[in-house]
């Protein structure tokens, strides 16, 4: 069809997906290649705030979503020793009669189970594990590891932080350990229902650690992240077990609710965290990334899904209709619009992991009575959820109440 490219995306994941659906809706003829065996998602939970919902929407899957999803209430945070309450935001109605889409609490897992079922199976090659990309005076190819290859007219590579279609475009250069590091898990409901947690997404704050906790999965599961300071452990493997009784050790003297949430988390998972300055640049001629291949964001904002999926609305944006002699100035045109928003983004998450973790003092006072008067994670949350969908295949419909 006229305007019609062909595209290759490089990883199965949330961005990828995404940016999959995207592109195809916009009339794309799309690829899909994940070096896994199977497309699937490891990890616990995530949130999505409206910015990411709307698109969501506008891909087809919200509802879907929604089905296995939780509805937060409301957003809190709280401080480490007494529980007080430092700042409430409402969500559930209010939030979505703001900004004109849902907050909600997913498993990874039914979030990449709901964007794969909403994609053709067919198009999509598993154990294809990408070498690299290689610009082409008609396009690029996606190199494999097994010696063979794939031509498009794009290239996106979503690939994550250690991204191959990144190296090859820029180098390989180390990511940056960030001295912390996170337990996770997912703990049954029953085994917290003495807590009276709600439906709502808490962060717990104290020096050195902070600890999240929220329901997904229905409300059929908690999933919590504690994160601490720790300068030894640099493994990046999500699967790799953590030691209980360590976990727990961390958080002795913290307030009896949080205590109980951790000792509800008998099977922690370990893993450092990484991320990487922004850059410069995000492709070069028909190659381009997205999400964490580009911008890999540390937890502590929770929009590392949610970037990578407004990633996927503005690269269809600015490649709909566009023929491959307008590629290079498309993709160059994607980058101009999202390099800004992602970095501030980055930014604004890695503040966060020194704001969390203050020591009780005169800077810890002075954080609490900003986070008493707004949003605690962000006084900026007008613009971050607010964000509108860029024009696409969906009609060019702008989705926000407010930009």
């Amino acid at each position: 069809m006229s305007g019609s490219l062909s595209v290759a995306v490089v990883g199965g994941g949330i961005g990828g997906l995404a940016a999959a659906l995207a592109l195809s809706r916009a009339g794309h003829d799309v690829r899909v290649f994940e070096q896994a065996r199977a497309v699937s998602e490891v990890g616990a939970g995530i949130q999505l705030a409206p910015n990411a919902t709307r698109v969501l929407r506008d891909l087809g899957v919200l509802a879907e979503i929604e089905r296995v999803a939780v509805r937060p209430e409301v957003f809190e945070f709280r401080r480490w020793d007494d529980g007080r309450l430092l700042s409430s935001t409402p969500l559930g109605a209010a939030i979505e009669q703001t900004y004109g889409a849902p907050y909600l609490h997913v498993h990874r897992a039914d979030l990449v189970r709901v964007l794969a079922g909403a994609f053709p199976a067919e198009r999509v090659a598993v154990g294809r594990r990408c070498v690299g990309a290689v610009r082409r005076p008609d396009g690029a190819e996606v190199r494999f590891a097994d010696g063979s290859g794939t031509a498009a007219d794009v290239v996106v590579g979503a690939d994550g932080i250690h991204s191959a279609v990144r190296a090859s475009l820029f180098g390989a250069r180390a990511a940056r350990f960030t001295g912390y590091v996170a337990y996770r898990g997912l703990v049954p409901a029953q085994r917290v229902a003495g807590l009276g947690l709600g439906r709502r997404s808490t962060v717990d704050l104290g020096p050195g650690a902070h600890l999240v906790h929220y329901f997904v999965a229905a409300g059929r599961l908690l999933n919590v992240v504690c994160v601490l300071e720790e300068s030894s452990w640099t493994r990046e493997a999500w699967t790799d077990p953590g030691d209980p009784a360590e976990l727990r050790a961390a958080f002795t003297g913290w307030h009896p609710t949080v205590r109980g949430v951790v000792e509800a988390l008998d099977h922690p998972l370990k893993w450092a965290l990484f991320d990487r300055e922004p850059l410069p640049e995000w492709g070069a001629g028909a190659v381009t990334l997205v999400g964490d291949a580009c911008h890999p964001m540390l937890p502590y904002a929770a929009q590392g899904a949610g970037q990578a999926v407004e990633d996927a609305a503005a690269l269809a944006a600015c490649l709909t209709g566009a023929s491959a002699a307008d590629v290079p100035a498309a993709l160059a045109r994607y980058a101009e619009l999202r390099l800004p928003r992602t970095t501030r983004v980055q930014g604004m998450s890695r503040d966060n992991g020194t704001r969390f973790h203050l020591p009780d003092g005169p800077d810890q006072l002075a954080r609490d009575e900003v986070m008493a008067a707004a949003f605690g994670l962000s006084p900026d949350i007008d613009w971050l959820y607010g964000h509108p969908v860029p024009a696409s295949s969906s009609g060019g419909r702008e989705g926000a109440r407010r930009g």
